[in-house]
């Protein structure tokens, strides 16, 4: 049978989503929990391989087991073996046919960035900071250049292992609420890094060091070299992965972080 999982995740502690040797990240720290309760070995396919320093509230696993358990098993009892960092959110029985990966039709991410000219503690790691203030009206015109089909390879990291640069973004979203500025990005999928290239560009638009064509000129050289550097990983999440109804995967209940406000879902 096959188990798809929601998970939330803060992930300043941890080396993004992917195992790694070392074991310090989320995957590794996720898998070793769910074979405890499992008490066999369980390997997971996962919708969005989160960064280094990237958080979750909607991520979503699946993974293939021959052991029957009812759903809110799964939930309490990987959970009892996690660290606070990491928690499951729910859990749900799926047809052979569900890839947590490939049958995803749309991601959407998220990014809180405060905006002060002193940093505060109390957001360290949970929010992007920026000291001065930025020309929000420059940046959704300049963010209007990215929206569509694109070979996006000007945003992609050198490391990145997606078979096509090419991806549709249908939406960024960029809303005021006080002292912060909150991001939306929806897209079929993403590139490793993506949101924060665009980030570190829609910034530097803002403090008016670029005008806002220059992100479309940016887009047409297909040339990481040209995009401004990537931006901190600390405000970022992934807020919610979409799948055809049929399966019916409940989304994020992202009402419960407070960052979330500033923009209707």
């Amino acid at each position: 049978m096959r188990i798809a999982l929601g998970l939330q995740y803060e992930g300043s502690n941890f080396f993004g989503w992917q195992a790694q040797p070392h074991g310090n990240t989320v995957q590794n720290v996720f898998e070793l929990a769910l074979g405890h309760f499992a008490q066999v070995p369980l390997s997971t396919i996962v919708a969005g391989r989160t960064d280094r320093g990237v958080h979750a509230l909607g991520q979503v696993v699946h993974f293939d087991t021959q052991l029957d358990r009812a759903e809110s098993s799964w939930v309490r009892g990987v959970n009892a073996f996690l660290p606070p960092s990491i928690a499951v959110q729910w859990a749900k029985l799926v047809p052979p046919t569900f890839h947590a990966r490939f049958t995803a039709f749309e991601r959407v991410y998220f990014y809180v960035l405060y905006v002060h000219s002193v940093r505060s503690p109390m957001l360290a790691k949970r929010a992007g900071w920026v000291h001065k203030a930025l020309d929000t009206d420059m940046m959704r015109e300049a963010a209007r250049h990215l929206i569509g089909e694109h070979d996006f390879s000007s945003f992609r990291s050198s490391n990145c292992q997606a078979k096509t640069p090419i991806k549709h973004l249908y939406a960024i979203d960029i809303v005021e609420d006080g002292l912060f500025v909150h991001f939306r990005f929806r897209a079929n999928a993403f590139l490793y890094r993506m949101v924060r290239n665009i980030m570190g560009c829609l910034v530097s638009v803002g403090w008016h060091k670029h005008p806002a064509y220059w992100v479309a000129e940016v887009l047409a050289t297909r040339d990481r070299r040209r995009a401004a550097p990537t931006f901190m990983p600390d405000g970022l999440y992934l807020l919610q992965v979409r799948y055809p109804d049929d399966f019916d995967v409940p989304l994020s209940n992202s009402r419960c972080f407070p960052f979330c406000t500033g923009i209707e879902l």
